[in-house]
């Protein structure tokens, strides 16, 4: 039979045992949800290394021992975040509103899961998808079938463990385009979590099914004058080598005032950066993007040695990051773009005023919504970019790789970050539970029509008629103290 219909007929009956499975979820207590996601929790830590290795093997991608971290990450710090928090049933009672507020699952969830981040972001979207009391059918990227698919036994072995059902979590095991097209716009997929490409996310918005998914990252870090320089570059560094720089919310450029442009560039060569000369910088220029334009997919995740193998240049062993100087902002120089692979922009500026207008520009290029860093003990410098730059996060004194992932800063540990509108996504944050599950708001009646209709007359007769001709002309004030008696009865 042909690759394409059986992966579609797999597909389909995933999402009909996924569908069961969530039925009896949707019946649990919080208590037995909590012992599911406890149990996933700890049979997924237990195995962090060897999915490391796995997805390593298998991709080519990364550090395995920062694949580590990440799985760690995913399976204890996440599950730490939301393990008290209520999601089943009433979840908040206000009884001076009289409202009160009940956790709904929203079903069944499609998980796209990316080759960068394979185990790990299957281990966070299964634990917060289940938390909601959801079951969650991923579609792997082909390339990392194989470690993704090994995860999902482990996972669903621990919910079968806890009393749960084990088809909660699914997974294609014949990863298909026109599978994954069935999973999106099958009518019982009840929402998309896509973490991937910049295709693949836009096609998740296009499926007519609701979904959360991210654009690309290509985050600025900006060094201000007033920063301990080897303290700002050893966080740099660390973040945009962190697993060879697969993490979407890792620095993509840095700048410098000219003023301090010499002393920066002598800490980076210090602590293992290479800058390019003019020629190597060209050669490599061509290297890192498809003729099609997008990223070349033999940099991604690569190590400084490999690349510079592949593309016919001589750089030191002991070299770990690649940094180009670049003065040019857009879609045709390479070095401004988002780069999933140790190699970073440096760009210099005579003041905070500039970096501030450069970093906007290289956003709005590529990367709006995303995350920028800035490193500075200037806070009124802190308030003016906070208030201006296109981002979802900007991280302060902080590596962009943790920071924007929740594991360095107090922000919602995700491997799935929202763009927000500017960036084509349905939300800003950091994704978490409470963006899995909807909320039925029961709402006790505080006041009647009748009062209502009393106090607008009252109001329009006092304070809205004209006495010239005794007709209202002030329609503002007359809604502003409409508005006003409502509230006043609901307080």
């Amino acid at each position: 039979m042909d690759k394409d219909l059986c992966s579609i007929q797999e597909t389909r009956d995933l999402i009909a045992c996924a569908k069961k499975a969530q039925s009896r979820l949707a019946a649990c207590s919080q208590m037995q949800i909590d012992q599911i996601v406890k149990a996933i929790s700890e049979a997924t830590f237990s195995q962090r290394e060897r999915f490391a290795k796995m997805a390593a093997e298998e991709t080519g991608f990364g550090i395995y021992e920062d694949k580590i971290i990440k799985n760690a990450f995913a399976s204890k710090i996440v599950y730490e975040e939301l393990k008290e928090k209520k999601t089943v049933g009433i979840i908040h009672d206000d009884p001076q509103k009289k409202v009160t507020e009940v956790a709904v699952p929203v079903g069944v969830i499609a998980g796209l899961i990316p080759s960068t981040n394979p185990t790990s972001t299957v281990i966070y979207k299964a634990l917060i998808a289940l938390k909601a009391a959801n079951s969650i059918v991923f579609s792997p990227h082909p390339n990392a079938v194989q470690s993704i698919c090994a995860t999902v036994e482990v996972i669903r072995a621990a919910i079968e463990s806890a009393g749960g059902p084990k088809d909660s979590v699914c997974v294609i095991t014949t990863p298909t385009m026109a599978a994954t097209n069935e999973l999106m716009t099958h009518q019982d997929t009840k929402l998309i979590l896509a973490t991937g490409g910049h295709a693949m996310v836009k096609a998740a918005y296009s499926s007519g099914t609701p979904a959360i998914g991210v654009g690309p990252g290509n985050g600025p870090a900006y060094i201000e004058r007033s920063a301990p320089i080897s303290v700002a570059v050893r966080r740099i560094m660390d973040s945009k080598t962190f697993d060879n720089g697969t993490v979407c919310a890792s620095e993509q450029s840095i700048i410098v005032e000219k003023a301090m442009s010499e002393a920066v560039q002598t800490e980076l060569t210090k602590q293992g950066a290479y800058f390019l000369n003019a020629e190597e910088a060209e050669k490599l220029s061509r290297f890192i993007l498809r003729p099609n334009g997008t990223m070349n997919p033999q940099i991604v995740g690569r190590s400084v040695q490999h690349i510079a193998s592949l593309a016919g240049l001589n750089i030191p062993f002991d070299r770990r990051l690649i940094v180009a100087k670049e003065s040019h902002v857009g879609l045709k120089y390479p070095f401004s773009r988002e780069k999933l692979a140790p190699i970073i922009a440096y760009y210099t500026v005579e003041n905070w005023q500039e970096a501030c207008d450069l970093s906007i520009e290289i956003l709005k290029g590529e990367g709006a919504g995303h995350t920028m860093c800035i490193h500075t003990e200037n806070k009124e410098i802190v308030r003016e970019f906070g208030l201006r730059k296109p981002v979802s996060r900007l991280l302060v004194n902080t590596s962009g790789t943790l920071g924007g992932i929740g594991a360095s800063t107090n922000l919602v540990p995700a491997l799935t970050l929202g763009c927000g509108a500017v960036g084509g996504s349905s939300t800003s944050d950091n994704i978490g539970v409470e963006n899995l599950f909807n909320v039925r708001r029961v709402a006790y009646g505080v006041t009647e029509l009748a009062d209502i209709r009393q106090k607008f007359g009252k109001e329009s007769h006092e304070s809205t008629e004209s006495v010239v001709g005794g007709k209202a002309t002030d329609k503002e004030a007359l809604i502003d103290s409409l508005v006003a008696q409502v509230l006043a009865r609901l307080q």
